[in-house]
């Protein structure tokens, strides 16, 4: 059993190569591709048309030769920390993983600020203002250039789906809680920012 251990490093080390992040840098953007598609890659649009529906922050704590972590905001647990090995797991491994660098921002500063929400909960209305966060929030609202302003703008948000209708799920998901749907409401979504001209695409 003493090389078990050994077995997983290899195992999540390959992972990592297969999926491009094995030259990961700090600040790097890691979008998921949900290759079922859902309620949300269904009213938004992502860099070559995937079904991304998530993006995460990747963190070393410790500096460069530290252990990678995946810091996202994620409906079981809010803003946190995900080992990266996890984080792959629970997204379908790496082949699901499409990973961008942000382009002239200032890392520590915008990786700083996202890690002083961790612990905030998770954003179920996707709504401006509260304390609560989603996954691409958590960029757009962390990330800034080295003159403090932000990297991503927000967009007016659409939950209209490829009919020109609300999606029926977005129509039950707000009603449920007596709310209407925050159509055009400023927001962000993962897609969006996979399509930043900010954003370089590295491995996919």
């Amino acid at each position: 059993m003493r090389f078990l251990p050994t077995i997983i490093a290899v195992i999540v080390a390959a992972a990592l190569h297969a999926g491009g992040l094995d030259n990961v840098r700090e600040g790097d953007l890691a979008f998921v591709v949900n290759r079922q598609g859902n309620a949300i890659t269904s009213v938004t649009l992502s860099i070559d048309s995937l079904p991304i529906d998530h993006v995460a922050i990747m963190h070393r704590i410790g500096g460069d030769n530290g252990p990678l972590y995946a810091l996202e905001a994620i409906p079981r647990g809010g803003v946190c920390l995900t080992p990266v090995d996890s984080f792959l797991v629970a997204n379908g491994g790496s082949g699901n993983i499409v990973l961008g660098r942000v382009e002239d921002f200032d890392v520590q500063r915008s990786v700083r600020k996202a890690l002083q929400l961790v612990n905030r909960p998770y954003d179920f209305n996707y709504m401006p203002g509260d304390s609560a966060v989603y996954c691409s929030e958590l960029v757009q609202g962390t990330y800034v250039d080295t003159d403090g302003r932000p990297v991503f703008s927000t967009i007016p948000m659409t939950f209209r789906d490829a009919t020109g209708n609300i999606h029926p799920y977005w129509v039950q998901h707000y009603s449920s809680q007596g709310l209407t749907v925050p159509e055009g409401v400023p927001g962000t979504n993962p897609g969006q920012l996979s399509r930043s001209p900010r954003v370089t695409i590295i491995s996919k």
